[in-house]
């Protein structure tokens, strides 16, 4: 029996923005059905790696894969980027993406929002994509709210919308940037109880987080980036439980004490 590919495999990735050198060879991967949790301190490259892994962002060296395809490229270093844009488009369809801010069009209802790129960038049939989006809505706890603007919403809400949103694509992965660092606690576990009933279900995703107890939670593999490289990563219970560097120890307690 052939072993399923990686959804994304990504190998020895360099990344600089001028001068300054983000990512030093990462190499990682997220199996089919797994959650792949992300930590560091700011600045240490874990935004931009998931960025590079949506080719939101172009990476100067190393390779990407998905579902065993890797990417095309053309040029190198600085020039590099990908060589076939109708397969960046293609599989940037298959990895939703949920930011740190919510990015929800003021001038669309919650509904209209989470139907939109389904209609307009796949194409797929309005009616069976708004009965997926109402769905996901109910999904994700605000089914009422299909007739609401965002601007009617709270940051919890306007946050699960979005997450609504990405579900309605019907993603191979999903991919999230630090979804609850905008929110206030309260506001934050109702969005951290939909990304736990989502690891629950067996989606495959990608998480950035600075909530230590949510990665450990919902992780099957946990990797800590420092300065651009992973310093150390494993099972949240190797992880957290017992760390091997000065550095992750470091990294912890300061988590823990804040």
């Amino acid at each position: 029996m052939t072993e399923t590919p990686p959804v994304i495999e990504i190998t020895e990735l360099h990344k600089s923005f001028g001068s300054l050198e983000v990512l030093r060879g990462v190499s990682m991967s997220a199996p089919r059905g797994h959650v792949i949790s992300l930590i560091g301190s700011s600045g240490s490259g874990k935004s931009t790696l998931l960025r590079c892994a949506n080719l939101l962002e172009d990476s100067q060296q190393g390779e990407i894969r998905f579902e065993g395809e890797p990417i095309r490229w053309k040029g190198t270093g600085a020039s590099r980027h990908p060589a076939d844009r109708a397969q960046v488009l293609r599989i940037r369809t298959n990895l939703s993406m949920v930011f740190q801010q919510f990015n929800l069009w003021s001038h669309m209802t919650i509904l209209q929002n989470v139907m939109e790129a389904p209609v307009t960038v796949m194409g797929r049939d309005k009616a069976e994509v708004e009965a997926k989006a109402r769905e996901y809505l109910d999904k994700v706890g605000i089914g009422d709210k299909c007739d609401a603007w965002p601007a009617q919403l709270s940051g919890g809400q306007q946050q699960r919308a979005a997450i609504a949103r990405a579900l309605c694509m019907e993603p191979r992965a999903l991919l999230f940037d630090e979804p609850t660092s905008a929110l206030d606690p309260e506001l934050e576990q109702e969005v951290v109880k939909v990304i736990k009933a989502l690891a629950e279900e067996g989606r495959t995703m990608l998480l950035v987080t600075h909530d230590m107890r949510l990665a450990s939670d919902v992780s099957d593999h946990v990797l800590f980036l420092h300065q651009g490289r992973i310093e150390e990563e494993g099972r949240p219970s190797q992880v957290f439980g017992n760390p091997q560097t000065a550095r992750l120890q470091q990294f912890l307690s300061a988590t823990r004490a804040a």
